[in-house]
């Protein structure tokens, strides 16, 4: 269900980037960014063709967000040619658990470079699998709600995947969220 704009003219050539403004520096641009606090989120997805049973694969994210009440559609931000993108490029079916401040830990095991295999960072941490999805989904998150991709649009560096919400389950208990300010995560509070 990938939406695509056509063109009456063939482009033969890639798409140029858009410079930076003059006086807008990447390191710039970060520091403002960093001091928009944003939840944490640990977005997955099952790879059915990574070895006999498959392998999950976990992506810590602050970008996400709703997008849309009516169908109900939300957006996580990936970096271009990781192993999410790649992934949600083949597989439309993935999930995303809203962290609660007590799984910092669970945040920062995802969001390591250079990891070969998820599979041990799955091993010991609780989690089901989807129903509609098939992907982890994390004991104790906030809420956490599985998504079938409707859209892939291509922004600088990122790729940006919306997806409409196929099932949602929200946690009874009182948690807070897990909040990602200045670089760091934290608790609201």
């Amino acid at each position: 269900m990938f939406q695509t704009t056509t063109s009456t003219q063939p482009s033969t050539q890639p798409a140029a980037s858009i410079p930076h403004p003059e006086g807008v520096s990447s390191e710039e641009f970060r520091a403002a960014m960093s001091r928009f606090t944003a939840g944490v989120t640990l977005v997955t997805a099952h790879d059915p063709d990574s070895g006999a049973r498959g392998e999950d694969v976990g992506m810590t994210a602050t970008a996400f967000m709703s997008v849309s009440l009516d169908p109900p559609l939300v957006m996580v931000s990936v970096r271009n040619g990781s192993r999410m993108d790649d992934l949600l490029a083949e597989q439309p079916l993935w999930a995303v658990s809203l962290l609660s401040e007590s799984q910092r830990h669970i945040a920062g095991r995802f969001a390591m470079k250079g990891r070969l295999s998820d599979r041990l960072l799955f091993e010991d941490i609780p989690h089901t699998r989807g129903t509609a999805s098939g992907a982890p989904l994390i004991g104790g998150a906030l809420a956490v709600v599985e998504c079938g991709t409707e859209q892939r649009v291509v922004a600088g560096d990122h790729t940006l995947v919306i997806g409409r919400v196929l099932e949602v389950d929200v946690a009874s208990g009182d948690d807070g969220p897990l909040a990602y300010f200045k670089g760091r995560y934290r608790h609201l509070g």
